[in-house]
């Protein structure tokens, strides 16, 4: 470690100055550091040489003899002068001192005639630019004003107010402007006060408001604020934002103007001035902005460290300010490039330099700057390198073993292998940044090692240090291998049915899968062999639609993800339409537009029913005051008139007859007759179902709408599917005198399904 005296740094920096024309002019520059240090300057980045005009002083300074804005040959000696200081540890460069020639322009406002009554306001303004900020001051009659009289206020913006006016306030005014550059003369303007005192009630009035100012710490601010009326109003001031405006440094000038002297940031607002007439909430307000510029600070410098080969070199730089500071970094005074070791974070407040070699070593400076000034700081980076350390490992080599595994192998370093404690294998994605790097650690008598858990189909970068108690040695050879592809995960599969004919196969993304380019889709009937497909879908597909099935039959859909290494495992589900085509034709799909024409009649239903019931439970109320006997027949002569037609018994049952026997026995002969399943198939998919089938004789099957399911996977399959035994019609029941035949289908009512 060095100390302090031996770093190369400044002592003093040139500043920002304003120049007079044809006057001389010193930047001065001093530097402290390991000798011998050589000085240079430039504006606007190029290099000055010495010439009559401008020369380096012995201390480091410049000096411009006759300054001059703009010179015969159309040059200027304004600009952004730096000066450079270099000795055998590297570079620096100083902050950028801005040299602006001292001018002044025409007044561009003139005080005006104005003519006021007694115990009024008046105020007289003039406005005039140069550099620097030049000086108004006041006369009256050719004389200074009294600035001793409190009714009389100069603002430090060529403004003067007079209040209370009298009449030995009458005379003519100019304001007079002065800087280093030059002093100039107003036109005049003269002030006649009239009349007497005036006892009139006037509403108050803001004749003059705050304008919105924009300053730099530690500056003063005059924000105005000058109103009449009748009585005279009172002047307060607040803050927008409700925060107080403190007493520290606050000053009213006059009857209303406030004064902030040594402005701070926290200054920065919108302010607001406000006329009340006294005793009563009338008011008049007026606001402007205040903005407070703060150059740029450090808060944390970079230090010089010093760091071995091959390890990493972190500077920290953090600087404020008003608006915050953009930080650049300079390298022996250019401009710092990134690269793969060489990174910058966090805004550039952090400069990392990785793997770190003798080329490394330099001063690196910090350059925080924003509009209201810049600074810089400066740290050297000293790169160790101890004799006797080992060379590079050599014969780096690097195997993919799988998907996820790499296997790398090196040979020993050729010298100064005793003190070897061990060593380090560094492995990152060659398209990962080198910050993403990470180590393992191998002992000494190792050269091999198992990288594991790393991604399939990724190129990985490696290479070996060795190290010893003393430090690590060079780098070897950088080797790039790439990881086995694999194929994707088996997917997710849902089966839904869509109607008699078609269902739909969804199923989700998933990282999971891994890297895929798409989906093969497959289907089939369970009692073939071959498959239809593959459908190709696309790797941001997650549904298809499977159409213009048989709703007779069982299929097999099957789902495999792919990608260019080959195709993944696949899910396999079942599915049957049989039960979607029973519920079809026991219920019918809804006439949506009938249906929606018959919801008054729906209604009106409903409302007759409940009318009905309390009409009957009245009349069975009434009825137990005059005996069972007369209640008993007075509730069935009610039923039989409010009671609804029915449809007779007989043609109910008829019509369960049709609709569950006859039908289901023909379509079930015409399956029968149609195709012929395989028994092996079947008794392998549903061993348990097919059994007591052949028990019931495939009876209750058909005439039951209860029978017994089995499942697939997902899907549920209706027994009656696979109704493999002929049906004998069963003779129909002799009816009972006088009653109707027994209805062989249960009485279904309507279906609320679909």
């Amino acid at each position: 470690d060095f100390g302090r005296s031996s770093e190369l740094a400044f002592v003093v920096e040139p500043s920002d100055d304003i120049a007079v024309q044809e006057q001389p002019l010193i930047l001065y520059c001093q530097v402290e550091g390991i000798q011998p240090i050589t000085i240079t300057w430039r504006k606007n980045g190029a290099m000055i040489v010495d010439s009559e005009n401008a020369f380096m002083l012995a201390n480091g300074s410049l000096y411009v003899s006759r300054f001059q804005r703009v010179r015969g040959d159309g040059s200027s000696d304004e600009g952004e002068y730096d000066c450079m200081a270099q000795n055998h540890y590297g570079l620096v460069v100083s902050r950028k001192a801005k040299i602006q020639a001292a001018t002044m322009s025409d007044f561009h406002i003139h005080p005006q005639n104005a003519v006021v009554e007694e115990g009024g306001v008046a105020r007289f303004q003039c406005q005039i630019h140069g550099l620097p900020e030049p000086v108004i001051l006041w006369h009256k009659n050719s004389m200074p004003v009294n600035t001793d009289n409190e009714r009389y206020t100069l603002l430090p913006k060529g403004v003067l107010q007079i209040t209370g006016l009298r009449a030995e306030d009458s005379g003519i005014f100019h304001c007079v402007a002065t800087n280093i550059a030059n002093v100039k003369f107003s036109r005049e303007a003269r002030l006649t006060v009239s009349g007497s005192h005036s006892t009139v009630y006037k509403d108050p009035m803001i004749l003059v408001g705050p304008e919105n100012l924009t300053l730099t710490v530690h500056q003063t601010a005059v924000l105005e604020c000058i109103a009449t009326g009748n009585p005279r109003p009172i002047v307060s001031w607040s803050r927008l934002d409700g925060r107080p405006i403190g007493v520290e440094g606050i000053q009213v000038l006059g009857t209303g103007n406030l004064m902030i002297s040594d402005l701070t940031v926290q200054h920065s607002g919108i302010y607001v001035c406000a006329a009340n007439k006294p005793g009563t909430r009338v008011r008049r307000t007026a606001q402007g902005s205040l903005v407070v510029q703060a150059p740029a600070e450090f808060v944390q410098h970079p230090q010089s460290i010093s760091r071995p080969v091959g390890t990493t070199a972190i500077f920290t730089c953090v600087a404020q300010g008003e608006p915050p500071p953009q930080i650049t970094w300079l390298r022996n005074g250019q401009i710092l490039e990134t690269s793969d070791h060489i990174k910058l974070k966090n805004n550039n407040s952090t400069l990392s330099i990785y793997g770190i070699n003798q080329t490394d070593e330099a001063i690196y400076q910090c350059l925080a700057e924003n509009s209201a000034g810049s600074t810089q700081a400066s740290a050297r980076l000293t790169v160790l390198w101890a004799d006797g350390l080992p060379s590079p490992p050599q014969g780096v080599r690097a195997e993919t073993v799988s998907a996820t595994t790499i296997q790398v192998s090196w040979e020993k370093p050729l010298q100064n292998t005793k003190e070897i404690i061990g060593y380090v294998l560094h492995i990152r994605k060659a398209a990962d940044p080198i910050e993403m790097e990470y180590q393992e650690a191998v002992s000494k008598s190792t050269f091999q090692q198992l990288v594991t858990d790393l991604e399939p189909s990724t190129s990985y970068s490696f290479y070996i240090k060795a190290y010893t108690s003393r430090g690590a040695s060079k780098a070897s050879e950088v080797t790039v291998v790439s990881t086995l592809g694999e194929v994707p995960a088996m997917p997710s599969l849902f089966i839904k049915v869509i109607n008699s004919t078609a269902v739909q196969a969804t199923w989700e993304p998933s990282i999971k899968l891994g890297q895929h380019e798409g989906f093969k889709l497959y289907y089939r009937k369970v009692h073939l062999s071959q498959y239809t497909g593959p459908v190709l879908l696309a790797s941001n597909v997650t549904a298809y639609n499977i159409t213009h099935l048989d709703a007779s039959v069982v299929y097999e859909v099957k789902l495999l993800a792919y990608n260019q290494h080959g195709d993944g495992d696949s899910t396999v589900r079942f599915v049957s339409l049989r039960e979607t085509v029973e519920r079809t034709v026991l219920n019918p799909p809804c006439d949506c537009m009938k249906d929606e024409q018959n919801n008054k009649t729906s209604t009106t239903g409903i409302i007759i029913g409940i009318h009905i019931g309390v009409t009957c439970i009245i009349f069975c109320i009434l009825f137990l005051m005059f005996g069972y006997r007369g209640r008993l027949l007075m509730c069935k002569n009610v039923q039989e008139q409010l009671s609804t037609p029915q449809i007779p018994r007989s043609q109910r049952n008829t019509a369960g007859l049709v609709l569950n026997g006859a039908a289901r026995r023909d379509r079930d002969d015409r399956d029968l007759n149609g195709k012929q399943l395989d028994m092996n198939e079947l008794e392998r998919l549903f061993p348990a179902s097919l059994s007591q089938e052949q028990q019931d004789k495939g009876i209750m099957s058909a005439h039951s709408p209860s029978a017994p399911h089995d499942d697939t996977q997902i899907s549920t399959l209706p027994l009656d599917e696979f109704s493999i035994i002929e049906e004998q019609p069963d003779p129909l029941p002799k009816p009972p005198r006088g009653g109707s035949p027994p209805a062989l289908a249960p009485d279904h009512g309507p279906a609320n399904e679909g």
